[in-house]
C-alpha cells in the first residue's frame, strides 16, 4: 500500500485508542513471547490492510476486534508448527502496572497468567466470546463482531463461563 497521510493518522489513532484489544487478542490465542510478537504483527498488518475497506458503518471498535479477532483464528488455523505449550515466563508486557506492592504485582501477574492459560484452554469460539466479554461488550456488539444471533451468543457465553470456571477451578486446586 502506497504512503497515505490520511491512512497513517487513522492507523496511529487506532494504535493509540485501542491498543487494549490488540493486547488482548494477541494473548488470547498466543502462547509464547516469540509467538505474541509474531501474532501482533500479524494483526498489525492486516489492521493496516483493512483501512481503505472501513467506510464507518461498524464503530471502530467493532471493525478493529473483527480484524483482530479474525486475524487471530486465522493464524491459529496454521499454528501447527507451533508449540502447544505456556511459557511461565511470558512477559504480558506490565499489565500488572500499578499494583500496590511487589508482591500485589507477583500475585496480579501470577492470576493473569493463569486466566490466560484457561483461556487458552478453550475452543476459539468460547475464546472469542470471553474476551469479549472481558472487555465489557453487550451481546449485540458481540453478535456483530461474531456474526451470531445475540441469543446463540448468550447460551455459547454461558456455556463458556462454565468451561473457564472449570478450568480455573482446576488450576486452583492444583496449587493446593
Amino acid at each position: 500500500m502506497s504512503r497515505n497521510p490520511v491512512n497513517e493518522a487513522l492507523f496511529k489513532q487506532w494504535l493509540d485508542s485501542h491498543k487494549g484489544i490488540i493486547f488482548k487478542a494477541t494473548w488470547s490465542f498466543a502462547h509464547t513471547p516469540a509467538d505474541a510478537a509474531d501474532l501482533r504483527q500479524e494483526i498489525l498488518l492486516q489492521l493496516w490492510n483493512s483501512i481503505p475497506a472501513y467506510k464507518g458503518a461498524a464503530r471502530e471498535s467493532t471493525w478493529i476486534y473483527r480484524v483482530c479477532l479474525n486475524t487471530a483464528l486465522s493464524w491459529r488455523r496454521n499454528a501447527n508448527r507451533r508449540t502447544a505449550r505456556i511459557d511461565p515466563e511470558a512477559d504480558l508486557g506490565g499489565i500488572a502496572a500499578g499494583a500496590a506492592s511487589p508482591a500485589d504485582d507477583a500475585a496480579h501477574r501470577e492470576m493473569l497468567e493463569k486466566l490466560y492459560g484457561a483461556i487458552h484452554a478453550l475452543g476459539d469460539l468460547d475464546r472469542v466470546l470471553v474476551l469479549l466479554m472481558l472487555d465489557g461488550l453487550a451481546y449485540r456488539e458481540m453478535a456483530e463482531i461474531t456474526g451470531q444471533t445475540e441469543n446463540s451468543v448468550g447460551v455459547a457465553l454461558t456455556r463458556a463461563r462454565k468451561r473457564l470456571a472449570a478450568i480455573m477451578k482446576g488450576v486452583t486446586d492444583e496449587l493446593e
